[in-house]
């Protein structure tokens, strides 16, 4: 389990912890202008559609790529195209909340009222979570989109693959092997042939013959005795 799919998991964790803080907020935003004001935020009814989308598809997501393989939901593509998705209506999320911010409560909270004031600090939670959930799913998107490029680029498409599965760091299959050391060559080794020992042979002072052994006695010829009256 490589350091990037660590990084990925928790990135994604904790963008569903920060999602389960908007729904809250928002549902309990809107339930105070529905019943003092008989009005609601869009940024509330935006902030609650995206929350539910991230919390029920990101985990399972995250479930599905450990428990089974080769599943739709856990390639790559798929990925950062659902991942898109939620961050652009994570940032309009964000935007409208802003943009709500500024229009009724431009002077800060600094209401007489408690029930103003505490709206008016939701809001400024709803923003600020929004926006941390947009960052970190924008930033995940793009560093995986740069590695599967880089994969891309050396040969290995890693398109239609998890990203539990994906080595995007991985050499290019057609890279030339590397350099073998001084001394040492690829393949078979050659067999060697074992040369009998011969016997040292003495050659004496320069120019002398070769020492041959000791010389061997020489034979007479043999007469047969000669018999007497003959």
């Amino acid at each position: 389990m490589g350091a990037f799919y660590v990084a990925r998991v928790v990135a994604l964790a904790v963008s569903v912890v920060f999602s389960v803080i908007v729904l809250g907020l928002s549902a309990h935003l809107i339930s105070l202008t529905e019943k003092y004001y008989a009005f609601y935020f869009i940024f509330g009814a935006l902030g609650i559609a995206t929350a539910v989308l991230t919390i029920f598809t990101v985990p399972v997501m995250l479930i599905i790529d450990v428990v089974r393989r080769g599943a739709f939901t856990s390639m790559v593509i798929v990925e950062l195209i659902w991942l898109f998705v939620l961050w652009v209506l994570w940032v309009a999320t964000a935007g409208e909340a802003v943009s709500a911010a500024e229009l009724y409560f431009s002077a800060g909270c600094v209401y007489e009222n408690s029930l103003v004031n505490q709206a008016c600090h939701e809001i400024q939670a709803v923003e600020a979570f929004s926006f941390l959930v947009f960052f970190i799913l924008l930033g995940y998107t793009i560093v995986l989109l740069v590695f599967t490029c880089i994969a891309a680029a050396r040969g290995n498409s890693l398109w239609l693959k998890s990203v539990r599965e994906s080595n995007f760091l991985a050499p290019s299959p057609t890279a030339p092997p590397p350099p073998q050391p001084m001394g040492q060559y690829p393949g078979t080794v050659a067999p060697q042939y074992q040369v009998p020992p011969q016997q040292p042979q003495y050659t004496g002072a320069s120019g002398q013959p070769p020492y041959a052994g000791p010389p061997t006695p020489s034979q007479q010829p043999y007469y047969p005795p000669r018999t007497a009256g003959v």
